[in-house]
């Protein structure tokens, strides 16, 4: 019995991971707008992702276990190499911009205690780059899931928070459809749960941890549990901002790190708030910029065909340190020089429009395509399965066109 309980944890990890970074800055900023403005209106989304989100994410842990590659080595070899790198490359710019925001995260958490913006971001650049160069795998992933786990500090805000149940179930039933600003909150929320760039890490993930078709069933706990933690914490902040900010002040508007921290220190305390809402912010912040990086590193490396694994030393592999190290200082560079993050954010928005359709179609077609008939898409599943790609492509999409119309 114990040997077992401590293989499975030996196996958990890669969609713990995933789904950590999924709740990064801007998913943050997100939930906490969704709770300010509409109060607990869209909790009831938050419940629905859950399960979508595991949908698409359990599709590339089963490709990465059934056939041992990663999304960009599969597209290359069911599809030609001038879609792979088409995927990749638009993978790259989305990971890069992405990036941008987690530092722009970082950055902002840091000037809240007076640490200037260079000085926060050369610090997270220096670490993630060190300890990618100095470990394996399985180092780096709990490197990660530590760095991660300060998210949970949300859930203890929200209960700092005081939310009030019978207004929570309210919420629950009030889903006003007719106003275009519920709306757009409901897209841009399903936007921030599926990211082209998690599928590249969860695939390659499983593979360059040496797992295999016999730890499916545990890769797929570990990918609902992730599933749920993540929803949890998007939970959390939209109910902590909503219990004072959504009481007290309905309707204002919040769209960085500092005007959070800065509209719940009144209801937590000046230095409780702060201090809270920071280690929760640089944690989702920095799991996500691994995880961004590192799917970079691994989708270049399988379509150009250099070695891509943190199992191999830096000498081994010298592309796939480069790449996943130059990811990482130029977004801190970008963010330290002070560009205009807000119109560069409306960029990365429109590329990330494009190329969700295209990872989500390419990840629907190779279930089908490239897997043995027992772990194919198939049947009602199939159809399920397709509608819910259509639907989070088509939202995104239209998230992204309404930000430049």
């Amino acid at each position: 019995m114990r040997r077992n309980i401590l293989a499975y944890f030996a196996i958990f990890g890669p969609g713990i991971v995933v789904m950590l970074a999924d709740t990064d800055a801007g998913s943050v900023i997100t939930a906490a707008q969704s709770g300010a403005v509409w109060g607990y209106k869209l909790l009831l989304l938050q419940l629905i992702l859950i399960p979508i989100v595991y949908i698409v994410q359990e599709l590339a842990v089963r490709l990465g276990l059934v056939t041992g590659k990663g999304h960009g080595e599969l597209i290359r070899e069911y599809f030609g190499p001038k879609w792979a790198w088409l995927s990749v490359s638009t993978l790259a710019v989305a990971c890069m911009g992405a990036l941008i925001t987690e530092f722009a995260g970082v950055a902002g958490a840091g000037l809240l205690f007076g640490i200037p913006t260079w000085l926060s971001v050369g610090m997270a650049v220096t670490l993630l780059i060190i300890m990618a160069w100095t470990g394996s795998y399985r180092s780096v992933e709990r490197i990660a899931i530590m760095l991660g786990s300060f998210e949970l500090i949300f859930l203890f805000v929200a209960w700092q928070a005081h939310p009030d149940p019978a207004a929570m179930l309210k919420g629950l039933a009030d889903v006003p459809w007719q106003h275009s600003g519920y709306i757009y909150l409901v897209v841009a929320n399903i936007g921030a749960v599926i990211m082209p760039w998690m599928i590249f890490y969860h695939q390659s993930a499983v593979v360059d941890k040496g797992m295999s078709i016999k730890h499916l069933k545990i890769a797929r706990i570990d990918t609902a549990i992730g599933a749920v933690i993540t929803q949890l914490i998007m939970i959390a902040i939209l109910v902590a901002t909503a219990a004072t900010i959504g009481v007290n002040h309905p309707g204002k508007s919040l769209n960085t790190v500092q005007q959070i921290a800065d509209s719940l220190t009144p209801f937590l305390g000046k230095m409780t708030g702060t201090i809270l809402f920071s280690l929760g912010m640089v944690g989702a912040s920095m799991v996500a910029a691994v995880v961004v990086s590192l799917a970079a590193a691994w989708g270049l490396g399988e379509v150009s065909g250099y070695k891509h694994s943190l199992e191999h030393h830096p000498s081994k592999a010298p592309w796939f340190y480069i790449v996943y190290s130059a990811m990482l200082i130029i977004g801190g560079v970008i963010v330290v020089s002070g560009v205009n993050l807000i119109t560069l954010s409306v960029a990365v928005q429109v590329m990330n429009a494009a190329l969700l359709p295209i990872v989500l179609g390419f990840l629907f077609m190779l279930a089908v395509k490239a897997l043995p008939k027992p772990y194919r898409l198939q049947g009602g599943y199939l159809v399920v399965v397709g509608i819910v790609i259509v639907a989070t492509s088509l939202m995104g999409v239209y998230a992204a066109l309404s930000l430049v119309v």
